[in-house]
C-alpha cells in the first residue's frame, strides 16, 4: 500500500481505498484493544474488591502486578495502532480516524467499529456528530 506522504507530524495521508485495504487487520487490532481494555477494567474491579475485603497484602500485590502487566499490554496495542498514523478517538465508542486530504484541506476519514468499510469523513475540528458521507467529499486518490 502506498500512502501519500506528508511531512507534518501526522506523517501519512490515507485514501478511502488505502483504509479499506487494511481495514480487516485494523479491526483485529482494535478488537484486541477492546478486549484488553475490558480486562483492565475487570482487574481494577477485582483490585477494589480485594481492598474492600481487607485481603492479605500478598493477594493485593499479585493482583496489582497483574493489572500493571495488562495496562502495559493495552498501551502497547494502542501505540502499535497509532504508529500506523491512525488516531483512536474513542475506545468506548469504537471510533478511529484516518488523516486524509480533501482538496488542500486536512480531514479525517471516520470509521466506527463494526462498519465494513470507510463511508464517512469529517473536518479536523469536527467530531463524530460532524460525519458526512464520502460521496460528498473529494478525497484525493493517488
Amino acid at each position: 500500500m502506498e500512502l501519500q506522504k506528508d511531512f507534518t507530524t501526522m506523517g501519512v495521508y490515507f485514501t478511502p481505498k488505502d483504509v479499506n485495504k487494511i481495514l480487516l487487520e485494523i479491526q483485529k487490532q482494535f478488537s484486541q484493544i477492546i478486549l484488553l481494555r475490558n480486562k483492565v477494567i475487570s482487574l481494577q474491579e477485582d483490585l477494589q474488591k480485594i481492598t474492600n475485603e481487607g485481603s492479605k497484602l500478598g493477594t493485593f500485590i499479585a493482583k496489582k502486578q497483574e493489572l500493571n502487566r495488562e495496562v502495559s499490554r493495552l498501551y502497547k496495542e494502542i501505540e502499535g495502532l497509532e504508529k500506523q498514523g491512525i488516531m483512536i478517538k474513542s475506545v468506548d465508542d469504537g471510533l478511529l480516524d484516518f488523516p486524509s486530504l480533501r482538496f488542500d484541506e486536512e480531514v479525517w476519514l471516520c470509521w466506527k467499529y463494526g462498519e465494513s468499510e470507510i463511508k464517512f469523513w469529517h473536518g479536523r475540528d469536527e467530531g463524530f456528530m460532524g460525519r458526512k458521507p464520502l460521496a460528498s467529499a473529494s478525497i484525493i486518490e493517488p
